[in-house]
């Protein structure tokens, strides 16, 4: 069909017009997207918990399907000290993607609907050093509690302890963070010799007066030999290392039955970290430990390591009492351990010295 030349230039006119006019929004939203704003508010929030934010390549903006930021080469590590050292990396991730609403674009609220973070790399030692660090108020809690519309998303990461992996594997979702709304935390993972985990959270998040409330907090975990661990409590956060958690409930183990469980966490001083209290009752084993929990998590894993060693004392104060235990393929039996201030004072020490026998009467 041949059109009139005047309406063939007419079509081309409007398609050309259509054309820069796509162009032109797509520009202007592109604009509106302000990566920099987002990496700024990020960097921020970490600078407030004594953590430095680095990317390895400016936040690149994607618009379709929905406004994004792709972030590439992430490091988080402990703010610099002035030393001339750099610090060690808490986390590394090849890549991560912030969804945002529409509306954070053309100046509303700021809020992420979506953060996906692919193949972090957690270093325990690292966040150690920083927890250990922390002055006991360089970190705030925040005014309000930042909102997440759709969750977190974590694939393929890692937890590794100097030279070793601690976890492999791990998966992480999590359901909608908002303000005195309930909240839920979901992850998987594998130990270092392939045991299958699993985790679940929930909790009611609420800030006042400058504490971070976890009220109504339920913690469940399980592993593939049916071991399974259900608690129920609260936490509160007042800033920096200054926490604090009271849970009970009931450990079940295959076998060997229910224990009566409680764990708690008293806030971190000058002098001591976050001291973690665990306590078990079952018919035949007791075990009644404080120690600080990343050391819990190395104490653990050493145990379980086939080229550790298969006996070590748990740090920390306290004792263990135990029919039987199992650790890869050693079995024990009769475990009977003290550590810290629990251990008896030597009786030899302990008694007074024997006084001399005076002379006998005649």
């Amino acid at each position: 069909m041949n059109l009139p030349r005047p309406l063939r230039v007419l079509l081309i006119a409007c398609a050309g017009m259509a054309g820069a006019m796509a162009l032109s929004v797509l520009a202007a939203l592109y604009l509106l997207l302000q990566p920099d704003r987002f990496t700024r508010l990020l960097q921020t929030q970490a600078n407030q918990a004594g953590l430095q934010l680095t990317l390895s390549s400016p936040a690149s903006p994607t618009l379709f399907p929905r406004p994004a930021l792709q972030l590439v080469g992430i490091t988080l590590a402990a703010r610099d000290s002035g030393l001339g050292a750099p610090n060690m990396p808490i986390l590394l991730a090849a890549n991560g993607r912030l969804v945002l609403p529409w509306r954070s674009l053309f100046g509303g609220p700021i809020v992420i609907s979506r953060l996906q973070i692919d193949s972090p790399r957690v270093d325990l030692d690292a966040l150690q050093a920083w927890l250990t660090s922390l002055p006991p108020k360089s970190a705030t809690v925040p005014e309000e509690i930042p909102s997440i519309v759709t969750g977190v998303r974590i694939r393929n990461g890692s937890v590794v302890e100097g030279d070793s992996e601690w976890l492999s594997g791990v998966s992480l979702d999590t359901g909608r963070l908002a303000p005195s709304q309930p909240f839920w935390i979901n992850l998987s993972a594998r130990e270092n010799d392939g045991t299958p985990l699993q985790l679940q959270i929930s909790s009611v998040p609420s800030i006042a007066d400058g504490t971070l409330l976890l009220s109504n907090l339920q913690l469940r975990a399980s592993d593939s030999n049916a071991s399974a661990l259900r608690l129920s409590g609260q936490a509160r956060w007042w800033g920096a290392a200054h926490a604090s958690i009271a849970l009970a409930g009931k450990f079940y183990e295959a076998g060997q039955g229910d224990y009566d469980a409680a764990i708690s966490l008293s806030p971190a001083t000058q002098h001591n970290p976050l001291l973690l209290r665990v306590k078990l009752l079952g018919k035949d084993n007791h075990i009644d430990l404080e120690l600080p929990p990343l050391a819990l998590a190395q104490w653990w894993n050493q145990m379980a390591n086939p080229q550790g060693p298969m006996i070590a004392s748990p740090p920390g104060n306290g004792q263990i009492e135990m029919a039987t235990l199992d650790v890869g393929k050693v079995h024990i039996e009769g475990l009977s351990i003290q550590t810290g201030n629990a251990v008896p004072a030597n009786a030899s020490s302990a008694a007074a010295p024997a006084q001399p026998a005076g002379p006998h009467p005649l």
